[in-house]
């Protein structure tokens, strides 16, 4: 009996460890099995198994559960702040209306939960943590709880408890909330999805254009280029009248009738027409003629990390074309100056010796990329231990701003992800590892807060804790109906765009089961939750310390 008291019940390193890891693997297994029909709490049941624990008493040395919560919030927003990095453009023409809605949404939340204080007189750190519970952001959690601390010397249980009441109807409301759209809308979910086929690809988006040149004389590329007004255009091969392709050079000279395939932006598709008929619009990736084959090689080798196109000089040194690049499912114009990343998936034309040549030179090796990079990982969170330890003077404010280890860190990562190829830092992980990372770091921060919370919670309900889950659901509801009708009745956007929208200002992962499941046929909804996440998990982690500062100290 010792032994198990020791194991289980005396704090200590070993204990912590035992406790932390049977408290994840319970709650993974409840979200596994523990769903009314697809609808699930997924890992946040590790939050809840964590204070099923503390309720009975139980306790982990406080000195491991404050590491744990603190590094596994690390790893979680640093994880996230690299994948999306970059692809991070919060306010480039196609995300800037979207990024001011979601802000919005911030900013409305934010109004509700002062107002709810002044009228409730609820402590406005427990107030932000039941804003966090409520858009379900476990950064903005422990970035409260930060900020508490740092401010009193000591954490109160009802931040996380606040927390923990809110998050389970938070993703009710959030799926209700665009529910509520659709039904007093009328959303046809199949017209919807009809006006997005029809909808005009972003005018960033590469296109492929065969064009019969009408040209009265023969001349050369070089010539091509100045007779077409669009400079940023690429002419990757011409087919001759006798149906041979060849690839092109500046002195590879053209005749009346030359079929041309160029490569440039869908906003020049009108522009390129000038030179002639058009005779193919589209891409064909894999197309071979007689001797030409297109194919795609991936960017393996660290030196080819942060180098421009023009570096390589591909065209002339390997009678080798590249036409454009696949980046994170984005395709991209193969212009001279574009930075290469790891990971890129870039387009290859030529001769196959040619091509294979070129793919040589990039690497095309996939099991470089199961490498982990682990420098720009630890040195990244360095920085953002650092940026966020920073005191930041507020006027009129006797106590500094910080951003915290959840918010340097996110910056940072998002920095680094963004710019880091620039300078030579590889950045690049797979899907699984950063998704590995990522869910480490959040089921350690889970665990870890879960069973911090104290013996106090059951009576926190019983004395009126019931009421912060309606608190809760005031501040998850209120600005998503409110924006989302404004964004479809009177800005009239997409509703699978709106949908995207309102999962990505929650930051809820959650409910995009549940949108994808709307529209089997499109991914709108995601693609818009991408571009929005970013931003909104920075003002998240933010305005919870912030309201903290200003209400508590």
């Amino acid at each position: 009996m010792t032994f198990f008291h020791d194991l289980f019940l005396t704090p200590s390193v070993t204990q912590s460890i035992v406790l932390l890891t049977m408290v994840v693997c319970l709650g993974l297994w409840a979200g596994e099995h523990l769903r009314i029909k697809n609808f699930s709490l997924g890992i946040t049941w590790i939050l809840f198994v964590g204070i099923f624990f503390s309720s009975l008493g139980v306790s982990i040395d406080p000195q491991v559960s404050h590491f744990a919560k603190n590094f596994g919030l690390i790893l979680f927003v640093y994880s996230i702040g690299l994948q999306v990095g970059p692809s991070f453009s919060p306010f480039g023409k196609s995300g800037l209306r979207l990024n001011l809605l979601a802000v919005a949404i911030v900013l409305l939340g934010c109004g509700i939960t002062i107002a709810l204080h002044y009228l409730t007189k609820i402590d406005m750190s427990t107030m932000a943590g039941i804003m966090s519970g409520a858009v379900m952001n476990t950064p903005s959690l422990g970035a409260v709880q930060q900020t508490a601390s740092d401010l009193m010397g000591v954490v109160s249980p009802d931040i996380a408890m606040g927390y923990a009441l809110a998050y389970p109807l938070s993703i009710v409301g959030l799926i209700l909330s665009f529910e509520l759209i659709r039904f007093c809308c009328r959303v046809n979910l199949r017209n919807e999805d009809d006006n997005l086929r029809q909808e005009h690809v972003s005018d960033a988006d590469p296109i492929c254009v065969d064009i019969r040149l009408s040209v009265n004389n023969a001349i050369t590329i070089k010539e091509l280029y100045e007779l077409c007004p669009v400079k940023h255009m690429l002419v990757s091969r011409v087919t001759r009248q006798d149906g041979k392709d060849e690839l092109v050079e500046s002195t590879t000279v053209l005749h009346p009738n030359d079929v041309v395939r160029i490569v440039s932006d869908k906003r020049h598709e009108n522009d390129l027409q000038v030179l002639g008929e058009v005779t193919h619009y589209g891409f064909h990736g894999g197309e071979r003629s007689d001797h030409l084959i297109s194919r795609r090689v991936v960017v393996t080798r660290k030196e080819c990390n942060g180098k421009r196109l023009s570096t390589f000089d591909v065209r002339h040194r390997y009678h080798a074309t590249i036409t454009r690049i696949n980046r994170a499912g984005v395709e991209l114009l193969a212009t001279p100056d574009f930075v290469l990343q790891l990971g890129d998936r870039i387009m290859v034309v030529g001769d196959k010796e040619d091509v294979r040549h070129v793919a040589d030179i990039f690497g095309n090796e996939l099991k470089r990329l199961d490498l982990p990079n682990l420098m720009p990982i630890f040195f990244g969170i360095f920085l953002g231990v650092l940026l966020g330890s920073l005191p930041i003077a507020i006027p009129g404010m006797n106590q500094s701003f910080k951003l915290g280890l959840a918010g340097g860190s996110l910056i940072v990562a998002l920095l680094i992800g963004r710019f880091g190829p620039y300078y030579n830092m590889v950045t690049f992980a797979t899907t699984s590892a950063n998704m590995m990372l990522r869910q480490v770091g959040l089921t350690l921060f889970l665990a870890a807060v879960g069973l911090s919370v104290g013996d106090g919670f059951v009576s926190t309900i019983l004395e009126g804790g019931y009421m912060w889950v309606i608190y809760g659901a005031l501040i998850t509801m209120i600005p998503l109906i409110v924006v989302g009708f404004i964004a479809y009745k009177v800005m009239k956007i997409n509703y699978f765009k709106v949908v995207g929208l309102l999962i990505g200002a929650m930051t809820g992962a959650p409910a995009l089961g549940y949108a994808e499941s709307l529209s089997p046929h499109n991914d709108q909804a995601s693609v818009t939750y991408a571009t929005v996440y970013p931003l909104t998990m920075f003002l998240r982690v933010m305005a919870g310390q912030l309201l903290v500062l200003f209400f508590c100290s």
